[in-house]
């Protein structure tokens, strides 16, 4: 019989990268698997804008419920977008609601590999990126001159009550910004152990990156990142002969970062960082490793009782160009990998958080990423990768069914 898909939300999207996802749901997916306890949530702007966002608080209260889920791209809509899809206003994009309403520790993007062929790096690279934290959520003002101070007001221990200053300093030009926000430090803990464990598990090397030296308020970051490697990690490291005897974690500057990045195209390493270095980064990340389409994209957050939640996406957009050149009745070849790869992602957490047809589901998933290598392989790939006899967009998605139909 079909297998028994585990409970998660599927979040759908709109554009090409919707209309490639409803293809493969048909076409590899519903054959096979029995996904009645999959929760469905339509996180298109014009419905966030119809429910007045109610269903991006859905999609949070059913994540939190049920510990998986899976997003396709979706649209933050730009001024005109607002006026062209009739929107009453432009709402923001759903993933800081998201970081923060699945309490986020981290935002873990990768490198994805396709045996045989050619990509940017050679061996896995890994990144964590802090999921909360810094300019994302700032408050700021825009200001002329005069005297700015900034206090702070404890709420426990011996100086509750007290305003203390954090910093005091003249505004002379007529025009300034004025910007507040924090990092939140107690989540690093768990940040490290998911990225020492998984640095572990591939057997690649870590490295911290921050800019402690001139901002310095970075330091608790490496200091929580260090204490964790050295009590819980550092010895299994040695052991499993990834670094030497005698060698300590090592921190880089986020400009040196940059420049590793593109130096060390072997691969093997894995970063972990702040959230706005994380953010562009990874960017640069994606760049060096062909595209966009071979990096994956995890949100790990937590609930009250120490369960992951896992959100899973690709690292791209909708591809808006490619869906106009298809409505125009183009021909369009868009590579599928970085959603499957967030699809398979959230369909193996799910069964393991809920027990549900555990093998099965990890075998499915397993022979869908095979299925989908072979091709590229066999250069009968999407065009990206495959070239202009590559197949179309319909043709490729034809091509893995396929093979899990005759699986």
């Amino acid at each position: 019989g079909k297998i028994t898909g585990a409970p998660m939300v599927y979040v759908s999207g709109e554009e090409m990268t919707a209309y490639v996802m409803d293809l493969i749901l048909t076409k590899w997916i519903e054959p096979h698997v029995d996904t009645r306890a999959w929760e469905r949530f339509d996180l298109r702007a014009k419905n966030r804008d119809d429910t007045e966002d109610q269903v991006l608080r859905d999609v949070i209260t059913a994540g939190k419920r049920l510990k998986a889920i899976f997003k396709e791209p979706t649209v933050t809509p730009t001024a005109d977008q607002v006026k062209r899809l009739g929107l009453r206003k432009s709402w923001g994009s759903p993933n800081g609601a998201m970081r923060r309403g699945w309490n986020g520790i981290t935002i873990s993007r990768d490198t994805i590999h396709i045996e045989g062929v050619e990509l940017g790096y050679k061996a896995p690279v890994y990144f964590e990126r802090h999921a909360v934290g810094g300019e994302y959520s700032a408050g700021f003002k825009n200001v002329g001159r005069g005297k700015l101070v900034t206090t702070f007001t404890p709420s426990e221990g011996a100086d509750a009550g007290k305003t203390i200053e954090v910093d005091a300093r003249d505004i002379t030009d007529a025009e300034a910004a004025v910007v507040t926000y924090h990092n939140p430090y107690d989540n690093v803990h768990d940040l490290a152990r998911i990225f020492f464990g998984r640095c572990l598990e591939a057997k690649i090397t870590p490295y911290v990156v921050t800019k402690k030296t001139v901002f310095k308020w970075q330091e608790p970051f490496w200091q929580i990142m260090k204490k964790v490697y050295d009590a819980e990690f550092k010895q299994k490291f040695v052991d499993a002969g990834v670094v030497k005897p005698g060698s300590e974690l090592v921190h880089l500057l986020s400009d040196a970062a940059t420049m590793k990045l593109v130096q060390w195209t072997q691969g093997g390493f894995g970063m972990a960082a702040h959230n706005y270095d994380g953010d562009v980064l990874t960017d640069e990340l994606a760049q060096m490793h062909k595209s966009p389409g071979f990096i994956t994209s995890n949100l790990v957050g937590v609930d009250e009782n120490g369960v992951l939640i896992k959100e899973f996406e690709a690292s791209h957009g909708t591809v808006a160009d490619m869906d106009e050149a298809r409505l125009r009745g183009e021909e369009t070849s868009l590579n599928p990998l970085g959603m499957v790869e967030g699809l398979i992602g959230a369909m193996n957490h799910a069964a393991n958080v809920h027990n549900v047809d555990k093998d099965r589901t990890h075998a499915f998933t397993a022979h869908m990423r095979k299925s989908i290598h072979e091709l590229f392989r066999e250069g009968k790939g999407t065009r990206d990768l495959s070239g202009p006899s590559g197949l179309t967009t319909e043709a490729f998605i034809d091509a893995v069914a396929e093979r899990l139909d005759n699986h």
